[in-house]
């Protein structure tokens, strides 16, 4: 398990570690998405959305739960982005059969994740966005996977802090 905070200047920035840390990401990888509201998690989705070749328009499923991309760029095999936005949800009980998407040879994205914990496989990556004022956030990153170097975060002017 790898665990680490960066500091994201912008929301261009965001949109770029979404796109940066796609490659490395693998079929059926989960990614919970938790933080203050207009943090960034759909910004950082989109970065994905764009690594992957996804050529609609990625906004936050909040109404519809769940969006499902078709990736054009076949990164390490991924075919679909699962994007949920579980926030209207009071609990996993009201789940929908979500979890069947989280193995479907795609990417699941979620934001929200905390209301639904109990239904994510523990193999995952769990990101956190806090903003801390003037545009910047604090991102955490655990990744349960190992996948992610944390030198070529730092390489692409990323401040890890911890």
């Amino acid at each position: 398990m790898k665990s680490f905070k960066l500091i994201v200047s912008s929301s261009d920035d965001m949109t770029t570690l979404g796109y940066l840390l796609t490659k490395y990401m693998k079929p059926n990888l989960v990614i919970t998405l938790n933080g203050d509201l207009g943090a960034g998690k759909t910004t950082f989705t989109k970065g994905i959305g764009k690594a992957l070749g996804v050529e609609r328009v990625i906004n936050s499923p909040t109404f519809t739960i769940m969006k499902i991309h078709d990736a054009t760029n076949k990164i390490n095999g991924i075919d679909k982005l699962y994007h949920l936005d579980v926030y209207r949800l009071t609990s996993s009980e009201s789940d929908f059969e979500l979890e069947e998407y989280f193995y479907l040879n795609g990417v699941t994205v979620i934001e929200w994740a905390n209301i639904i914990n109990d239904l994510i496989p523990h193999d995952r990556w769990d990101i956190t966005i806090n903003d801390i004022g003037d545009n910047k956030r604090i991102v955490s990153i655990i990744d349960y996977l190992d996948l992610i170097s944390i030198e070529e975060i730092k390489e692409a002017s990323y401040e890890i802090i911890d």
